[in-house]
């Protein structure tokens, strides 16, 4: 029987579980911080993509040291997002945030601790089986989660607060801030799975595509939304003075470009010969998300 969505995102779930060691002896407290953020749930999107597209590309063999990695670093940028010298938030997907529960120090060290072992666990894997394909796929992510990518657009976005800024900027912002690390889940997928250039374009291109839409959805939700749906404070992007795609079209307009985005990404699909339908069905679900 095929798996659906929810199957893998629970494999998911399970494997997070185990991705840092118990709390025990004198890094105890580190460790259950990092625990806490990674193991708090969420749709585990990232390595679900990773997933798919490698097996779309034909990879047989298990990738996850890599799956765990790119959840590690997104996990390690939510808990920063959140810390008062950033957003300034109190609650990451119903719980209270790192910071309010171990402190602001553990918790950037938490943050740190899970980016640094995402390259720990990558590069062991590729040091025990060789091959060029898992060391390109750890530079693809740290291309992605550097000063060039999500760092990069997070910067940007800082900067930009309480700012009048173009529509330009504000998609190199989401580009970078929120596209770059979906984009790397789908492109080092179809790199692990040994996928042909062509198939590796067109996966990284649905990736963006895809994380164009999620963030303008969640510029919407931010908007529209309450706490208990959303699992995390509403009205954050009007608090922090940032701007949206609200700040240019109505909610109506950017659901609309959302779609134009996701018919664009369903097209690229088509270009893989191998199983593409829950890549699909992501993204025909994300425009439709509720949080």
């Amino acid at each position: 029987m095929k798996k659906t969505l929810n199957a893998y995102s629970e494999q998911m779930n399970q494997l997070m579980g185990k991705a840092i060691c118990l709390p025990h002896g004198p890094f105890s407290e580190l460790h259950e911080a990092m625990r806490y953020s990674l193991n708090a749930g969420g749709k585990r999107i990232r390595p679900v993509l990773m997933q798919l597209c490698y097996e779309a590309v034909g990879g047989k063999e298990e990738i996850e040291s890599f799956l765990m990695a790119i959840e590690m670093i997104h996990t390690y940028s939510l808990i920063h997002d959140d810390l008062p010298a950033m957003d300034d938030d109190d609650l990451r997907r119903g719980k209270p945030t790192n910071h309010m529960v171990f402190g602001e120090a553990t918790a950037i060290l938490a943050g740190d601790a899970l980016l640094t072992e995402a390259f720990q666990i990558m590069l062991s894997d590729a040091l025990r089986h060789g091959g060029l394909e898992r060391i390109r796929a750890a530079h693809i992510l740290s291309e992605a989660s550097g000063m060039g990518g999500m760092i990069g657009g997070q910067i940007l976005d800082m900067a930009s607060e309480n700012k009048t800024i173009d529509l330009a900027t504000l998609d190199c912002i989401q580009l970078h801030k929120t596209g770059a690390l979906i984009a790397a889940a789908t492109k080092m997928g179809a790199v692990l799975g040994g996928g042909g250039s062509k198939e590796i374009a067109a996966l990284e291109a649905y990736g963006k595509y895809i994380g164009k839409v999620f963030q303008i959805v969640d510029d919407i939700l931010d908007a529209i939304s309450t706490a208990e749906e959303l699992g995390k404070p509403v009205h954050s992007d009007e608090k922090n003075e940032k701007n949206t795609y609200l700040s240019f079209y109505s909610i109506e307009e950017s659901y609309a470009i959302a779609k134009a985005l996701t018919d664009k990404a369903l097209k690229l699909l088509e270009q893989i010969p191998g199983d593409t339908s829950l890549l699909a069905e992501i993204a025909e679900t994300l425009i439709k998300r509720k949080n």
